[in-house]
């Protein structure tokens, strides 16, 4: 990743700012030797430490780390520091993100949402076969090229598993330390039990749960974002977070009237509690996500020429 010159800040020319989080804002920058233009996120210290969010900033360093060229996903050029801020050198999307074109036109054509969830699942199958799991797949982290191609970013809640991770195992290792808990008459407060990550109306079920990490947590908000992309609301919405958890956890949605047929099916296929019973999820690890690719929904896309081919028009 890191270039044979150990880069700094005065390496680059700051343009203006292009997104904004709790700790970091995102510059377009032009590096002043190559004249290449990229994103630069800087990340203030001293808020990262105040806030405690060292570990995203780290975990997403080693996530990139692990993606590097993966279709799909943003790219890491490189990293360096100041006394008093982090900077991370990646791709610039200069066509910003899918939320954008969701929100201008109220929903997207039938076309580009079958593109773009292609694209999105070649690049979860990607990120999978490394053994990481997004966590927060939504349409603000799914960002748009110069070429108006997809890719993933936002890497800070993601899940790193180990090469011989075993779901099963681990989540039988929380329920013993529940049991132990509740044994000892304490609260019920399970020193493993998974924390809550995500966005409120993407988030599975499991994961509400509080149970081990899981594949099939990114397939259920796989299903939330063409369920979004086609009519322009969320799957699950509700006056506060503690009523969308609970629609969530009930499966409480519906479709609109004229909904496309094929994803209805493929949604209701992706939306299920045990996160094994997801489309997908039995499909050969190490092999594509062969059964959501033969889904009628997905008749006529080529997966393996999506990101060489010309995306359909989004409407302006």
């Amino acid at each position: 990743m890191e270039n044979a010159r150990r880069r700094a800040e005065n390496d680059f020319q700051f343009g203006r700012a292009i997104g904004e989080g709790s700790f970091s804002t995102v510059y377009v920058a032009r590096d002043l030797e190559t004249k290449k233009e990229f994103a630069i996120k800087v990340c203030d210290k001293a808020h990262i430490i105040r806030e405690r969010k060292q570990e995203y900033v780290t975990r997403e360093k080693a996530a990139l780390l692990k993606l590097k060229n993966v279709k799909g996903v943003i790219s890491l050029f490189c990293t360096f520091q100041s006394s008093s801020k982090l900077f991370f050198v990646v791709t610039l999307a200069r066509n910003g993100d899918v939320l954008k074109y969701i929100n201008q036109c109220g929903s997207l054509p039938l076309d580009c949402v079958k593109f773009y969830a292609g694209e999105l699942l070649v690049a979860i199958e990607g990120m999978h076969k490394n053994n990481i799991i997004h966590r927060d797949l939504k349409p603000e982290n799914l960002l748009l090229d110069q070429k108006m191609h997809l890719l993933i970013a936002d890497f800070g809640s993601a899940k790193i598993l180990p090469d011989n991770y075993d779901h099963l195992e681990e989540q039988a290792d929380i329920e013993r330390s529940r049991q132990v808990e509740e044994d000892e008459d304490e609260p019920s407060r399970p020193t493993r039990r998974s924390s809550f990550v995500g966005t409120a109306q993407y988030v599975s079920p499991e994961v509400l749960n509080g149970n081990a990490a899981h594949h099939g947590s990114d397939l259920f908000s796989f299903g939330s974002i063409i369920y979004q992309m086609l009519c322009g609301k969320f799957a699950f919405n509700a006056g506060s977070e503690y009523l969308i958890f609970q629609k969530i956890l009930k499966l409480q949605y519906s479709f609109p009237e004229g909904f496309d047929e094929n994803a209805k099916d493929l949604i209701e296929k992706l939306f299920k509690l045990d996160p094994d019973e997801r489309i997908g999820a039995k499909d050969p690890k190490d092999l594509k996500y062969e059964s959501i690719r033969k889904h009628p929904f997905f008749d006529g896309i080529d997966f393996d020429r999506l990101f060489d081919s010309e995306p359909p028009s989004l409407p302006n």
